[in-house]
């Protein structure tokens, strides 16, 4: 049986009207989201200095939505091999943030975030790594403390197993050449995993809000996806559900 989940990301203060726009046309469409906040002072205040974004989310969960936590501050940071900022660069463009970090430092951020949201009420079960990058630090330091799962581009990782529940995290790269292609990609890869009764997994980002065409094109694969039977789903009534995994 397909599943869906529509994880949209980037979540905080400074992009809260973006975010709100998607989370809009997702309840016209009936889907629940799963909202990975960044709780840290990304691109301006934390989610604790901003009381009608902290409140909103707090509605969204009554609403059936989920809070995912999503790094600390959402930036790439010095230290670790090269190869690993190479790739953080080119995926997450510059915001792999747990990419290189140690065990001890990505569990002290991994603490300020749950922190930091619990401040205004919020209690994530999940963990989502910036860029889905993490190193093998940066992993174990999210299983110590105490997430029930996180996510990687290849799938959901209940904790502490961390078996993979397989599904690639698709989405747009709104701006340049390649925008089109990816689109397609999306639509492409959506419809083809519900057709086989795979999971499916979108990822929505604030940016992709400035270009109408991919939105339209996201809210179109959404629907159709929908049509040919998968079931909406957030991250954590996934990893709730029994399921078969694989060893990560």
């Amino acid at each position: 049986m397909s599943w869906l989940v529509v994880s949209v990301h980037d979540v905080a203060p400074a992009t809260a009207g973006a975010c709100r726009a998607w989370v809009d046309d997702l309840d016209r469409l009936g889907v629940p989201a799963s909202l990975l906040v960044v709780p840290g002072p990304w691109r301006g205040h934390t989610i604790v200095h901003d009381a009608v974004t902290a409140r909103w989310l707090r509605r969204r969960v009554e609403a059936g939505d989920e809070i995912v936590q999503h790094g600390w501050l959402h930036g790439a940071v010095p230290g670790g091999a090269r190869w690993r900022h190479a790739v953080g660069a080119v995926v997450a463009r510059g915001c792999a943030e747990f990419v290189a970090l140690d065990e001890d430092e990505a569990l002290r951020r991994l603490h300020l975030g749950r922190d930091c949201l619990a401040r205004v009420g919020l209690t994530p079960d999940g963990f989502t790594p910036p860029g889905w990058l993490a190193s093998p630090g940066a992993r174990r330091a999210v299983a110590r403390a105490g997430f029930r799962y996180t996510t990687s581009h290849a799938g959901i990782h209940p904790l502490p197993s961390g078996r993979l529940v397989p599904a690639l995290a698709l989405s747009h790269r709104p701006g340049g050449r390649g925008e089109e292609v990816a689109a397609a990609l999306l639509a492409h890869g959506a419809r083809r995993a519900a057709s086989a009764g795979r999971g499916v997994r979108l990822a929505l980002h604030p940016d992709d809000r400035s270009r109408p065409g991919l939105v339209e094109a996201t809210l179109g694969t959404i629907a159709a996806v929908l049509a040919l039977g998968a079931t909406p789903r957030t991250y954590g009534e996934v990893v709730a559900a029994p399921t078969r995994g694989r060893a990560a």
